[in-house]
């Protein structure tokens, strides 16, 4: 049977520069050691890091992208959260996505773009409801993202409300969206 990751596999088997495949327990320290090299020390202090702590990413939703070599060039990873509340006082679950983050010597090359795309058609094909991040909009804009549905919502901890996004994966799933975002996903064993 066919999955989402096959189709990106497919759609993007023409370039000898990347591939984007599902992470693996071997990708864990490359991983890091890109997300300190791109992001720097502080990373770990985002509001966006304090949900991410002691959790696992979502079911199927921890991508990277190779290189040739099969070097990990870029990483995305999707996170389970409930999105504030609902008008009846229900948690609405939706998905936290980052770090995106690519090699700086890949920049350019659309592997951050492919990345983006593969997350949210794998996030699609699962069945989820919406992807919030805390990003540069007019980076993310282009893959849907807007600061609209997130207004009533807000991080643990400082953010930028300008840069606090959200894609709506299936129509209105926000709508009345209020609260604090927490973490609501698995935790680590």
């Amino acid at each position: 049977m066919a999955t989402v990751l096959d189709s990106v596999r497919a759609f993007f088997a023409p370039t000898t520069t990347y591939a984007i495949d599902a992470e693996t327990p071997a990708d864990v320290v490359a991983r890091e050691t890109l997300l300190d090299r791109v992001m720097g020390p502080d990373r770990r202090m985002k509001s966006s890091e304090k949900i991410r702590r002691n959790r696992l990413p979502a079911e199927g939703l921890a991508l990277v992208a190779r290189n040739a070599e099969a070097h990990t060039i870029g990483t995305v990873r999707l996170w389970n959260i409930e999105a504030g509340i609902a008008m009846d006082g229900a948690p609405i679950d939706a998905l936290l996505l980052g770090p995106l983050a690519v090699d700086c010597t890949c920049e350019g090359k659309g592997i951050g773009a492919a990345l983006m795309r593969a997350a949210i058609m794998e996030a699609t094909h699962r069945g989820h409801g919406a992807i919030l991040l805390v990003g540069d909009a007019a980076y993310y804009e282009r893959f849907g993202f807007f600061a609209e549905k997130t207004r009533h919502l807000v991080m643990p901890g400082p953010f930028q409300r300008n840069r606090f996004l959200a894609l709506e994966l299936k129509p209105g799933w926000l709508d009345g969206a209020a609260g604090m975002i927490v973490a609501s996903g698995r935790k680590f064993a």
